[in-house]
């Protein structure tokens, strides 16, 4: 594990699940912590700010990282909370940004409340873990790419299998059941709803081997979403997806400059 990886693991770990949050950005931060979470200030004393009155108010606190990923300066975590003996769960996906020195500059990610019951069975963080295929990382970049380029944001559907195993398709969205059926079924209730689903914009695209981080900006309906995406893909198809979406808050709430 590289040290730019230790330090995003122990800031969430130390700071956060052990409490130590000064401690910890001392440690792990550089010379600034600019802050994409939009209800927390940038630097040490927004993130102070936020993280004191929170460990406070929950005061048990158990925080697994499920799985991560690194991909030049960037390292992406995906975690699971349990807060107050189960009092609540939540999933949360975090990108880091690092500087020369591998310490923590800048910070994007979404929170969702844990859905127990899926449409799919599978819990919204279970499944592989491991990194595999690191020498396909690139061509596994190309392939991630085009797909968000003509199916997310292009709504090439057509093409969907040309990204998308017809085989085996294992889905962790708590809405969307396994398979590409499961996925086209989602799509065409969520639009007799009036939930159409629009990627508007895809900010980043983080890749280690067989694993793929997408952050978006999208909309459902007429709200802003941002949506975190993870892919596993498999001799040159995507076979499975985790997501975490969190609604955008309106601007006047921001304590930043904004969730990208």
């Amino acid at each position: 594990m590289s040290q730019k990886t230790e330090n995003a693991r122990g800031l969430y770990l130390e700071g956060i699940n052990q409490g130590r949050a000064k401690e910890a950005l001392d440690k792990y931060t550089g010379d600034r912590y600019t802050q994409h979470s939009t209800g927390v200030a940038d630097g040490k004393e927004g993130f102070l700010e936020f993280f004191l009155p929170f460990l406070e108010r929950n005061p048990v606190r158990d925080i697994k990282l499920v799985r991560t990923i690194e991909d030049g300066q960037y390292v992406f975590v995906h975690a699971h909370q349990s807060l107050n003996n189960g009092q609540f769960y939540y999933v949360t996906a975090d990108i880091f940004d690092t500087d020369e020195h591998d310490k923590i500059i800048e910070h994007w990610d979404t929170i969702q409340e844990e859905v127990k019951e899926t449409a799919s069975g599978r819990s919204m963080v279970d499944g592989p873990t491991e990194v595999e295929d690191e020498d396909k990382t690139e061509d596994n970049r190309k392939l991630i790419t085009a797909f968000a380029n003509d199916i997310l944001i292009g709504g090439q559907f057509d093409k969907v299998t040309d990204y998308i195993s017809t085989e085996q398709y294992d889905q962790h969205n708590p809405m969307v059941e396994d398979g590409l059926e499961g996925f086209g079924k989602f799509v065409q209730e969520s639009a007799a709803q009036g939930m159409t689903m629009k990627y508007l914009k895809v900010h980043k695209i983080l890749v280690q081997g067989n694993f793929s981080v997408l952050l978006s900006h999208a909309q459902l309906g007429t709200e802003d979403w941002c949506f975190i995406d993870i892919f596993r893909i498999k001799e040159g198809k995507i076979v499975e997806h985790w997501d975490v979406m969190e609604k955008i808050a309106p601007k006047d709430e921001w304590r930043n400059s904004g969730k990208f």
